[in-house]
């Protein structure tokens, strides 16, 4: 998820932003905020909050390979919890103004590595199914989109103000929001339907990603 500690432009530490003028403002936003102001002042930092959220993903990654029920129902478990801790990181360093590039990075690698994970995982939990051997090559294609999606994405952000998005959400639900939603998928047994979708949507994703990016840098040239 794109809620990483905001990149600095400034190389220094940033006076905590308003989360509603910068993005910020989904719910999800505004519950890990409430979740994580108990931290304020405390030994914990937004960079202990990724290595958590790095952590609990690659668990659930690993329960996912196992390609069994039981595993996939503990694997939903720590993949929305994984997910809420991106919220939380951010909201930490936003709210405590310990924004910072390498947090930004840290949190960048972080996203892009257990989201990539999670579909090859499952793919290869998958393999010894219907789909056999297309389950891993559909991972690999998924996890492979969402990664040049990702870099495509955070190449476009940095033409940004800080905190503004490559899209936009709506409603009070932010765009990455949708990754909730794997862990229940998990629980309902809907992982084959949901990695073929992803093996479209993914690669679909980055290049509309690659196109957005060409029409700004196209924008920007022009306005020089």
């Amino acid at each position: 998820m794109s809620s990483a500690s905001e990149p600095q432009r400034d190389g220094g530490l940033a006076a905590a932003p308003s989360a509603a003028g910068n993005g910020h403002g989904s719910w999800t936003h505004r519950l890990a905020r409430l979740a994580v102001r108990p931290l304020l002042g405390t030994a914990v930092t937004p960079n202990h909050l990724t290595t958590a959220r790095l952590v609990t993903g690659l668990a659930a990654c690993a329960l996912f390979v196992a390609g069994n029920y039981a595993a996939d129902i503990w694997g939903g478990i720590f993949w929305v919890v994984s997910a809420f801790l991106d919220r939380a990181d951010g909201e930490l360093a936003r709210i405590g103004g310990k924004t910072t590039a390498w947090g930004h990075a840290y949190d960048y690698a972080c996203d892009t590595l257990v989201n990539a994970l999670f579909f090859l995982a499952i793919g290869i939990g998958l393999s010894g199914g219907a789909l056999g051997f297309y389950a891993i090559a559909l991972g690999v294609l998924a996890g492979g989109g969402i990664v040049v999606s990702n870099i495509l994405s955070e190449a476009f952000e940095k033409r940004l103000a800080a905190g503004m998005r490559i899209y936009a959400g709506g409603g009070g639900f932010d765009f990455d929001d949708l990754l909730y939603l794997l862990g229940p998928a998990a629980w309902l047994g809907w992982l084959a339907p949901m990695l073929i979708g992803a093996s479209f949507g993914a690669p679909l994703m980055a290049v509309i990603s690659a196109v957005k990016l060409r029409q700004l840098i196209r924008e920007g040239a022009a306005a020089k």
